[in-house]
């Protein structure tokens, strides 16, 4: 509680209290913050665990906090550090994944730790062999933050190397001076939450080659009228190689299917495309979402079949049912690129989306079409983001209403139009 002393005004008030006040209003305001911190990062912990694309439409929390609080790239990365750390993952399988370090996030919702020492003791524990038992880490973990309530995170950190010097006497085992000769392979993962991977061992020469690809078009997008590139280093790779393997299958030096450019089939039934429900069959991966068929069915090279109740086969949508290349060198005149706010995407890396869904009879026509990058694509489908089409001719957005109240349109002003 604040001192009786303690002014209710404004800041300039201050100058009115005794020096012995301000500490100590200065301290209870520092627990304040801490405890709104923790209660914070458990409102994150929980949309993490309900879904973070499914809830807002970003695709990992670290973008979530990027975006929608306007941070930099580090410390968004921190922050979900934490949250991902001092909270119960989400279940997979049955029962939720136990938190990293659940003493740590104790203290945490006290006010007794701040961000810079819950940094340090999941950093230490996180390096902790999964062969130590449980019992110990958790002994380990106490030893940390009953040091942390009176220390910051440099003295953490030395007292976490010694700690990890004795639960891990052996050290890491020495490198194999010798490897083996690398033998490619590449596996396509489908985990039990539903996301899909891949898992790759490549040659050097296989790696440097992809490598070299994919750094220029992973690179920050240049800031504009102070507008940054707000994706992590990992959601840049994730991007550049989804408009890899876009670019590569387009092309016509590639194999084909039976004689036609590749392509894949979304089957779903026509209740479910018509009420916006149940889930649609994608080829090669299995079921996936209504919201995920919608977002597949803006790309020209998807296939959609529609079944009728008894399973029958309504309508096979054509490969070039959705833009020409006169509707895209429009488009391309008009949007320069993806026209989200504040992303300045190229051309050759954005889908022509339908602003009015196909589904609803939207027709496939300038004025209800907008470029847009994969990332912007998917948070148009997944969250609550509006595009229509202005007077001027021109697109804009609003934002949903937790993010601006006022409902205000935006645009995006860093392509140069001709």
């Amino acid at each position: 509680m604040a001192s009786e002393d303690a002014p209710s005004g404004t800041s300039t008030e201050w100058w009115r209290v005794d020096t012995a006040t301000l500490h100590s209003r200065k301290q209870e305001l520092e627990v304040l913050k801490r405890r709104a911190d923790a209660e914070q990062n458990a409102i994150l912990a929980e949309i993490n665990s309900r879904g973070v694309r499914g809830c807002s439409g970003h695709s990992t929390l670290t973008g979530l906090i990027l975006e929608d609080f306007l941070v930099s790239d580090k410390e968004a990365s921190d922050r979900a550090d934490r949250v991902l750390a001092l909270h119960p993952g989400p279940s997979i399988g049955g029962d939720p994944e136990p938190p990293l370090a659940p003493l740590t996030a104790e203290a945490a919702a006290e006010g007794a730790i701040g961000g810079s020492q819950i940094d340090a003791i999941i950093k230490t524990l996180a390096r902790i062999p999964s062969t130590v038992p449980e019992e110990d880490v958790r002994a380990g973990e106490k030893i940390l933050v009953d040091l942390a309530r009176r220390a910051g995170p440099r003295q953490i950190a030395r007292v976490g190397r010694r700690l990890l010097d004795k639960l891990d006497s052996d050290g890491k085992e020495p490198r194999n001076e010798d490897p083996k000769e690398t033998r490619p392979e590449l596996r396509f993962v489908k985990h039990r939450d539903g996301t899909l991977g891949l898992k790759a061992r490549l040659d050097l020469e296989t790696y440097a080659r992809l490598k070299s690809d994919l750094d220029p078009m992973a690179k920050p997008h240049k800031a504009i009228d102070g507008v940054r590139d707000s994706r992590t280093q990992d959601e840049r790779y994730g991007d550049a190689f989804t408009d890899y393997v876009r670019l590569k299958t387009t092309s016509r030096n590639l194999p084909g299917q039976a004689g036609e450019a590749t392509h894949i089939l979304v089957t779903m039934s026509y209740e479910d495309l018509i009420n916006d429900l149940g889930e649609a069959h994608l080829d090669l991966v299995g079921p996936i979402s209504a919201t995920d068929a919608r977002i597949l069915a803006c790309d020209a090279r998807v296939r959609p079949g529609v079944l009728g109740t008894a399973g029958e086969p309504l309508d096979i949508g054509r490969s070039k049912r959705t833009v020409s290349l006169a509707q895209k060198y429009a488009l391309t005149l008009r949007d320069g690129g993806c026209a989200f706010p504040g992303c300045d995407m190229p051309v050759p890396r954005c889908t022509a989306h339908h602003i009015v869904f196909w589904r609803h009879h939207g027709e496939t026509k300038i004025d209800n079409l907008v470029l847009l990058c994969s990332r912007h694509h998917r948070l148009i489908h997944y969250s609550e983001w509006k595009v229509q089409i202005a007077q001027d001719g021109l697109p804009e957005f609003t934002p949903p209403g937790y993010l601006d109240p006022t409902g205000t349109p935006r645009r995006n002003t860093m392509h140069l139009r001709t």
